[in-house]
């Protein structure tokens, strides 16, 4: 009888204010996919269609969904806001459930941040999932709780940042 090895796979949290989580996390989804690993990518609170959303057209190994109707940062979320992010906690559930190497939570941590979702159920969605399966949670305000039990935590770091001048989001670099 041969023995399968299983990988063990680790928490993984980008969070800060600092551009570059989602970027970091999409970075870690394309280096699994070329690696032939099968990949999940729910994006909490964004509805909005960025370049990134078109990768499943480009790399089949990449699955993503949106649970948001738009970035609604600087707005009071709506019951609809609620319901999505609710449902794709639901799905990640799923999809921790299932034959995924890695699943990506973009944005989580800002889902949590509105209380859109609750922190127990984060938790235990991330202590119950399968041992080898990578997970990323990435989004500003983290909260100690998701850092604690994190087996890689990074902090983006703003220093300096173009925006404060004037320059909007640009197709292909920041949406």
């Amino acid at each position: 009888m041969k023995v399968i090895k299983v990988e063990k796979g680790y928490v993984h949290v980008y969070t800060g204010n600092g551009k570059g989580k989602t970027t970091a996390a999409f970075g870690l989804a394309l280096r699994a996919a070329c690696a032939g690993k099968k990949v999940f990518i729910g994006q909490f609170v964004k509805g909005m269609k960025y370049s990134e959303v078109e990768v499943s057209n480009f790399i089949p190994n990449i699955e993503i969904q949106q649970f948001g109707l738009e970035c609604f940062i600087y707005k009071e979320p709506t019951k609809e806001d609620v319901r999505r992010a609710k449902r794709g906690l639901e799905i990640c559930k799923e999809k921790l459930s299932q034959n995924y190497d890695v699943v990506i939570m973009d944005e989580i941590n800002i889902a949590l941040y509105f209380k859109l979702i609750e922190l127990k159920d984060v938790i235990s969605l991330v202590r119950s999932r399968k041992e080898n399966i990578e997970l990323i949670l990435t989004g500003r305000y983290a909260p100690k709780e998701l850092i604690e039990i994190a087996d890689l935590v990074t902090e983006m770091k703003e220093i300096k940042h173009y925006y404060s001048t004037g320059v909007e989001a640009r197709k292909g670099i920041e949406s």
